[in-house]
């Protein structure tokens, strides 16, 4: 997900904008072999990543929503009035509304699955249209966060956080923190975990990296537990241990951990945190085998240092954001470079995501990823058939294998 700023009028954008529209999202010639584009085109794709919305009013698309964060600098192409977002405002809003709107998007779209990172599912997103991916991160933080607070962003997520506690702890028939650590992870933890998966949950998301790092240390349960009961220590060891055990749970039921792996949202996001060979570590324990992790949005800005992570052989990889945020060529080399490494860990995914209407609905945001997605993937394919790297016909398998039947298998989907 990325922050938004109204800092560009829409209404006076809107003019110049769609001068540009027509010219700006005609595809270069050459770029995508003709047949590969249109095969590409035609695949009902497996959204990986998003974050749907449901009839309004509806709150509930992320538990650390960006648009009330202190505004960064955003990108040029997803600023209000940018051609690709007038195509998108112009083509998504002949979508009627009512209680199937958010199904004929996925149909505009020709995505057959989106998995729907949500606090809660609601009416208009049924399955198997749409999948659910509920938060983890909450679960980490049973004690005061005070301590932990360094700026404004940081200030509004631990208090939403809080909030999802509160509510797990509620969900669950717990009135109070429960007296040592292993009542917690079996009281709250395990029983929120086994909760979502009851309800169909495919996956756990970790917002971490708007919080914290995403270095994950192998700290003692001794450690853990001291500052659970004490308040005194190391709090990053408590964390650290509860997202292994959440780690460690969700692989036994059968459910993925996602974590946001790339740049994020905010005057204040530690880039530098989010670096996804910051969970090497993590990934050569050989007590998570079980457990398959996806890092969404490809690592962007690390892309490279990510490619290498894929070996691993239960890390995964979609290039969600990145279809937003950046251009199809931009996307298209990080693309490449993990097709060339490790064709069956990169999924599709959109991260459409509602940021500020009318600027981008997370219709608007569907459709320019989707767009951008599915050209990147072109360019690169195609590139590797002119480089002479492979075939038509094996171009043509990685384009279902990327747009669907990776995601298939990871998910056990039909």
């Amino acid at each position: 997900m990325a922050q938004r700023s109204a800092s560009v009028s829409w209404s006076k954008s809107l003019a110049f904008a769609l001068l540009l529209t027509s010219c700006s999202s005609t595809p270069v010639p050459g770029r995508v072999d003709p047949l590969l584009g249109t095969t590409i085109a035609n695949i009902k794709a497996i959204d990986n990543h998003a974050h749907p919305v449901h009839e309004q009013p509806d709150t509930e698309y992320d538990a650390l929503p960006v648009e009330s964060l202190e505004a960064r600098s955003d990108p040029v192409r997803d600023r209000p009035g940018s051609p690709e977002l007038v195509e998108a405002h112009r083509a998504m809003s002949k979508i009627p509304a009512g209680s199937d709107h958010a199904v004929k998007v996925l149909d505009q779209l020709n995505i057959e699955t989106m998995l729907a990172n949500r606090v809660a599912m609601g009416p208009g997103l049924p399955s198997p249209r749409f999948l659910w991916v509920p938060f983890a991160d909450a679960l980490m933080y049973p004690l005061p966060t005070d301590s932990l607070i360094h700026n404004s962003d940081q200030k509004s997520f631990f208090a939403l956080e809080d909030k999802l506690l509160k509510r797990y702890y509620t969900e669950s028939g717990v009135t109070a923190k429960p007296a040592t650590l292993d009542d917690y992870l079996d009281k709250v933890v395990r029983a929120t975990l086994q909760r979502h998966k009851s309800a169909g949950a495919v996956a756990e998301k970790f917002e971490m990296a708007y919080l914290r790092t995403l270095e994950v240390g192998n700290p003692s349960k001794a450690d853990a537990g001291k500052y659970y009961a004490t308040g005194t220590g190391d709090y990053k060891a408590l964390q650290d241990y509860i997202f292994r055990f959440i780690a460690a749970e969700s692989g036994r039921l059968g459910m993925a951990i996602h974590i946001h792996a790339a740049a994020g949202g905010g005057g204040y996001f530690n880039v530098a945190g989010a670096n996804p060979i910051l969970l090497e570590p993590l990934f050569n324990d050989p007590s998570l085998r079980k457990t398959n992790f996806v890092l969404l949005h490809g690592g962007w800005p690390f892309g490279r240092q990510l490619t290498g992570l894929l070996t691993k052989p239960n890390v995964y990889t979609d290039f969600s954001q990145q279809t937003f945020t950046n251009y199809p060529r931009d996307v298209s080399e990080s693309i490449r470079a993990w097709l060339e490494y490790v064709p069956e860990k990169v999924l599709y995914a959109t991260d459409a995501y509602p940021f500020a209407p009318p600027v981008s609905g997370w219709e608007e945001a569907g459709y320019v990823a989707d767009k951008t997605g599915r050209e990147a993937l072109g360019i690169a394919l195609t590139g590797m058939m002119r480089d002479g790297e492979i075939t038509r016909d094996r171009a043509l398998e990685l384009a279902r294998m990327v747009l669907r039947d990776n995601a298939r298998k990871l998910y056990g989907l039909k």
